[in-house]
């Protein structure tokens, strides 16, 4: 058992703290910006709330952040009442945000002056994967903290990668959005399509769903596309801000990103259609109004 913290209550870092807690069986204290929410995690958990980051993170042997973005990472981790100010030496920040390479690297440079490290371990599989425990994490930092950090991580994990330096672990998220994002288009299209063309949507997906056009998505969104209906997952504001990343990186890096710029555009139509908290797979609805 490790004395282990939380910062950020969202619908992922809920449940994920809720696994450290009965299936990890560790002590868990936990901070999130609205009190309430971090009240009732501890009165479904046990545990204990504390009112600011740093008093959450006082004495914790690992310090795990889910937030919404690098300013909000900042301002949990940053500044008197941050994470780092509580943190005893040789402590771990592993921040699952999904969030830019430069502030993973920005952040570990500033834990390890202060005889800290930090990690960045982004996930994927989403809302059921986070209730489920089933999420993928993709980690960047030392080979040290990281194996400490993993075996804690299982309790909400099905696959966790160690991809290198620090930044690596929010370089393979951006890779993982730039595949979402154009096998949602591709099958948001296939679908539009079939319907158009007068198939049987069903039967057609049925007859491609075992070959080579397989994905998760496929698997796990094609009805809910097929019937309108978005609210399963992901929703399109956050998408946007994870594709934002993507191509400020790209920009950076000099790689062309093309099909992810048009699909970020596409994401642009669903949101002034009213589409901001819809999920990720209502791009077939720019196609069908």
């Amino acid at each position: 058992m490790a004395k282990v913290v939380f910062l950020g209550l969202g619908v992922m870092g809920y449940p994920m703290a809720g696994h450290l807690r009965t299936r990890g069986g560790h002590d868990v204290t936990v901070y999130n910006r609205t009190g309430a929410k971090a009240d009732a995690w501890v009165g479904a958990f046990g545990g204990r709330a504390a009112p600011t980051p740093r008093e959450a993170a006082a004495g914790g042997d690992f310090v795990f952040a889910c937030v919404g973005n690098d300013d909000d990472l900042r301002s949990v981790v940053l500044g008197p009442d941050g994470a780092f100010a509580g943190m005893k030496a040789g402590a771990i920040f592993i921040d699952h945000t999904t969030a830019s390479a430069g502030v993973a690297r920005e952040l570990h440079e500033k834990a390890v002056a202060l005889g800290l490290d930090f990690l960045d371990a982004p996930v994927s599989g989403g809302q059921a994967g986070a209730e489920n425990g089933a999420l993928t994490i993709m980690v960047g930092g030392n080979d040290q903290s990281f194996a400490a950090a993993e075996p804690v991580m299982q309790a909400y994990a099905k696959m966790i990668v160690h991809l290198g330096a620090s930044g690596s672990g929010q370089l393979a998220k951006m890779v993982n959005q730039i595949c979402i994002a154009g096998v949602v288009q591709g099958l948001a299209e296939a679908i539009h399509f079939a319907k158009s063309a007068g198939l049987d949507v069903e039967k057609t997906i049925a007859a491609i769903s075992k070959g080579a056009a397989q994905s998760w998505q496929m698997e796990n969104r094609w009805k809910t596309m097929a019937a309108g209906k978005f609210d399963f997952g992901f929703a399109v504001d956050w998408m946007r801000k994870d594709l934002g990343i993507v191509l400020d990186e790209g920009r950076r890096t000099g790689a062309r990103l093309p099909l992810t710029a048009l699909v970020d555009q596409f994401y642009a139509d669903v949101q002034a259609d009213g589409g901001n908290r819809w999920d990720t797979s209502s791009l077939i609805s720019r196609l069908e109004k």
